[in-house]
């Protein structure tokens, strides 16, 4: 199970770092369609994450409560991602760049500590 749980982390970074260089690509004024689809494949990836990962607590696996702080604080920056609206301003896009990146930091973060454990 902990092979599952920091395969589909790897899949997390990976899909959050696109998205954050897609979003900073709207930034830029570049239309970028397909960053709406990522960020909810992204999404659902971190709901498994966080589902495996609760099961691995569950089972007794015990890791610093820190990999859980920084991966829980995931939520807030991808939430606050996902209420951007879609639109072309480059406000909306600012935002949603700024909260990616946030969740690539975090989700980075936790990634490092697991990996480390």
């Amino acid at each position: 199970m902990v092979g599952i749980h920091e395969t589909v982390g790897t899949l997390v970074v990976m899909v959050y770092l696109v998205l954050t260089v897609g979003n900073i690509l709207r930034v830029t004024g570049k239309i970028v369609p397909w960053t709406r689809p990522l960020s909810m494949v992204g999404g659902l990836a971190l709901i498994i994450q966080y589902l495996l990962g609760f099961s691995l607590l569950g089972s007794d696996y015990s890791i610093t409560a820190v990999h859980y702080l920084f991966a829980l604080a995931a939520i807030i920056t991808v939430g606050l991602e996902h209420s951007v609206e879609r639109d072309q301003s480059t406000k909306a896009a600012r935002t949603a760049a700024a909260a990616t990146a946030g969740t690539t930091i975090l989700v980075l973060v936790a990634y490092a500590i697991g990996s480390a454990s």
